[in-house]
């Protein structure tokens, strides 16, 4: 059986005094006057006891509550692991921790961690991507009770404060790049293009238009992994897998390009691998763009052309949002704080780097094979 708790009135007997001295004794009411004596026997009895004014909380049970939910689709991706990165360096330095829900893109996770939001009750969420659309809804009725961020596609409208990405503008930089370096036939790499990841469709589309401008529309082939790849839980290696094998697909296909967009840069360095595999080099033959700017694309032996969005600082924003949130609805309690909605978004940069160069006369790269 488990030990009764303590009251003031367990603590006014023990300690021979009345439970209104046990109270403004143990509230510090020094502007009454009690004895050193008097003073000494209820702190020792409650400390004997155990026991806690009622509204005050152990210092564990308030670094508990300090705590920031992140929905993350998956935690095997560079991209993911440098947004918390920059999450977790704001929430530390503010005394947060840090909760997080991989949902590995399964709405039956989604839908099963935001009904644990209830029991949780953190003081704050951050999506680390869209949240799938049929929880959209939900997202914002929940963003009206507790500060809620979204790193988010500019394009997808919403009352909730957002890091946004433009994904249309990436993927025309992305195609511009090659289009100013004389490439013509070109191919676009990408994850599965789900309903679910319709942030990915964005940046084919606005690749695409780059190429549609220049009368090149049926220029570009769109080389998309099977949908079945977004029901899977992913691997370290699942995006340079993808890569590799529909880079694969297209030599083997026969397909006529001189350069290879990547959706990320990890499908990229995939390219890159299936590229040097069959002996087609890289930039002389092929060209190879990704996007993120992760870690893997600096280093030196791989120097990967890529589009950087400033991932890091996007987690470091949402963190801050959040907090900010934290303290203007504290403040509201006793000032009338402002009602703000934030919105964020960096403009996209090209890191040019050694995997493109100019076009060669454009033919068929599987006949050096």
């Amino acid at each position: 059986m488990s030990k009764k708790k303590a009251t003031s009135s367990d603590v006014a007997q023990k300690a021979g005094v009345s439970q209104a001295t046990v109270s403004m004794v143990l509230n510090r009411k020094y502007n009454v006057s009690f004895s050193k004596d008097t003073v000494e026997r209820v702190e020792q009895a409650a400390r004997e006891l155990g026991y806690q004014l009622p509204g005050r909380k152990s210092k564990k049970e308030n670094k508990k509550e300090k705590l920031i939910v992140v929905f993350c689709p998956t935690l095997t991706s560079p991209y993911y692991v440098l947004l918390l990165q920059g999450i977790e360096s704001v929430a530390d330095k503010q005394g947060y921790g840090v909760f997080i829900c991989n949902t590995q893109r399964d709405a039956r996770l989604e839908e099963k961690y935001l009904r644990m939001m209830d029991t949780i009750k953190p003081q704050g969420i951050i999506y680390s991507c869209n949240p799938n659309p049929d929880f959209q809804m939900q997202v914002e009725k929940l963003a009206q009770t507790i500060p809620l961020v979204i790193i988010s596609n500019k394009e997808k409208t919403t009352t909730v404060d957002a890091i946004n990405q433009d994904n249309t503008v990436v993927g025309k930089m992305m195609a511009r790049h090659l289009l100013d370096l004389g490439h013509r036939d070109v191919a676009f790499i990408t994850p599965p293009l789900t309903r679910r990841q319709w942030q990915r469709t964005k940046r084919v589309s606005g690749f695409v238009k780059e190429f549609e401008k220049e009368g090149l529309g049926d220029h570009v082939i769109i080389k998309a992994a099977d949908e079945s790849i977004d029901s899977q839980i992913p691997r370290m290696d699942s995006e340079y897998s993808m890569g590799y094998q529909l880079t694969m697909e297209l030599l083997q296909e026969g397909r006529k390009f001189t350069a290879i967009a990547g959706q990320n840069d990890m499908m990229a360095i995939g390219a890159l691998d299936a590229l040097q595999e069959a002996k087609i080099r890289v930039p002389r033959d092929v060209s190879v763009i990704g996007c993120d700017n992760i870690f893997y694309s600096g280093i030196r032996k791989i120097s990967l052309t890529t589009i950087d969005h400033f991932v890091a600082l996007k987690g470091q924003d949402a963190c801050d949002i959040i907090i900010r949130k934290i303290d203007a609805r504290e403040r509201s309690l006793t000032d009338t704080a402002p009602v703000s909605l934030y919105n964020i978004e960096y403009t996209p940069k090209l890191i040019s780097r050694r995997t493109t160069a100019n076009a060669k006369i454009s033919k068929n790269v599987s006949e050096k094979n």
